[in-house]
């Protein structure tokens, strides 16, 4: 099956521990040859509580291409490449860095791995680099930037950055003042605006001027870079977790997906918007009947980036095409419908419900823990894959909404009075940790956490 077009109904992703194990031995490889590489991989854990398989962008390895076909590996055609660049290779079905053959490279040809930040140039201050040191390959605001960090025995350790794209050859001379303009553009756009509906068309209008200014994967990089800079802006744990990994010059280069909640009335809205930034619908999800919601994930092939679409969604409703066919609201609202009537539209007034990033589970909890931000209880606990959310960001509520939502039945009186003295939790840090290359999620756990995390259940604050 192709990830990128939409799942049938009962795709399960798998776990490929083979294919995993061909990337980590290439890892151990270049530890044991770059003293510097094994230093940064206990910094990441003391640091930032992540681990370096989840940092890198690429890596070679010795199996042959026959061998990585059989691992489920398939060749990346990458046309801004040239044509005597080694054929790159990504894994069709597990969440992976992608490899190259040492078999594809010249004979002597040193081994390598890229490191995946989100500016090389905050990489190599932190590191306190130079460029003289490490000339950076790729002009300021370009699609792709790198630089050679490291080099020892017979591995070389390069940094880089991408905007849009899986290209390792120089790109074009960029428009700074477009890609400036740009960013401020979707930095600051009006979203508090008194009808949805001109809100969303307002965030068309500037999706599709930026797609023309520079192309869809660059506009996609650059909406999601200031949609978790908004959210970031309104969770402290975001914040602080930041602050943690910028230490090492790393950005936020490690995030799984983007979460977004929406309203029935605007889901299709949501949906059409990510579309146009070239995001695809993959699997979907229904927890069933008691859960009360479902959800459209979605990837941009370009960028990686990948979103969760949350809806309150009723069990006859999983049969149609939720994703693009309007729903008709409804007197009761789930956890999702609640959420937004207290705190807005995610991709509009209120921002992401949370972002999540791949860490080392137990590290991370830990860490966090004994800075100020505590963890939840994990709401998935397998052997491939551990999730938990951080303690949630209390917003306040506008009087209007919580007056709304009180003559609509959809709160009582006494969750309205919470809701003004307290406020309502609003958005999460996600901590995950994937293992065996397990790209999928954990329906049932998902489930237990909407419900956990519904308004009017959220528990009392100190």
């Amino acid at each position: 099956m192709n990830p990128m077009t939409t799942a049938p109904a009962d795709f399960q992703w798998t776990k490929h521990p083979e294919a995993t194990e061909a990337v980590l031995s290439a890892l151990s490889d270049a530890e044991k040859a770059s003293p510097w590489l094994a230093r940064f991989k206990s910094e990441l854990y003391e640091h930032t509580g992540t681990r370096l398989l989840d940092w890198i962008d690429r890596i070679v390895v010795r199996q042959s291409p026959a061998e990585l076909q059989h691992l489920g590996f398939a060749i990346v055609r990458v046309s801004s490449d040239s044509s005597d660049s080694p054929p790159l290779w990504r894994h069709t079905q597990a969440k992976l860095p992608d490899v190259i053959s040492r078999h594809s490279l010249p004979s002597q040809s040193t081994a390598w791995l890229a490191l995946k930040v989100e500016s090389v140039v905050d990489f190599l201050v932190a590191h306190q680099t130079s460029d003289a040191e490490c000339p950076v390959i790729g002009q300021p605001g370009s699609a792709m930037r790198r630089a050679l960090f490291r080099s020892a025995a017979d591995w070389e350790i390069w940094v880089v950055e991408r905007h849009g794209g899986w290209h390792w050859s120089p790109m074009p001379q960029p428009d700074l003042a477009a890609l400036a303009e740009l960013a401020q553009a979707f930095r600051l756009r009006p979203r508090n605006l008194q009808d949805d509906e001109q809100g969303f068309d307002l965030l068309e209008e500037r999706v599709q001027q930026a797609i023309v200014q520079v192309g869809v994967a660059r506009a996609c990089d650059e909406f999601f870079a200031a949609e978790r800079a908004f959210w970031q802006g309104r969770n402290q744990a975001g914040r602080l977790q930041y602050m943690r990994q910028q230490r090492l010059g790393l950005g936020w280069a490690n995030h799984d997906h983007h979460t977004y909640r929406s309203s029935r009335h605007c889901f299709y809205r949501l949906i059409r918007v990510l579309e146009m930034l070239g995001l695809q619908c993959r699997e979907r999800f229904y927890a069933g009947r008691e859960a009360g919601w479902g959800a459209q994930v979605m990837e941009q092939p370009e960028t990686g980036v990948v979103v969760f679409a949350d809806v309150d969604l009723a069990p006859d409703e999983i049969v149609r095409d939720f994703a693009h066919e309007p729903l008709p609201e409804r007197d009761r609202l789930g956890t999702v419908g609640l959420w937004c009537a207290l705190h807005g539209e995610a991709i509009l007034q209120a921002g992401m419900h949370h972002l999540e990033c791949q860490f080392d589970f137990e590290a991370a909890r830990a860490q966090l823990t004994t800075l100020g931000s505590a963890s939840m209880n994990p709401f998935t606990d397998l052997p491939h894959l551990r999730q938990s959310f951080t303690i949630g960001e209390r917003w306040k509520i506008c009087e209007k909404r919580i007056s709304r939502a009180l003559q609509k039945g959809w709160v009582t009186s006494e969750q309205a009075d919470k809701f003004r003295a307290e406020g309502a939790i609003g958005s999460h840090l996600e901590i995950l940790q994937r293992n065996d290359g397990f790209k999928g999620f954990n329906p049932k756990g998902i489930s237990d956490i909407i419900l956990e995390t519904d308004p009017r259940h959220q528990p009392q604050s100190h």
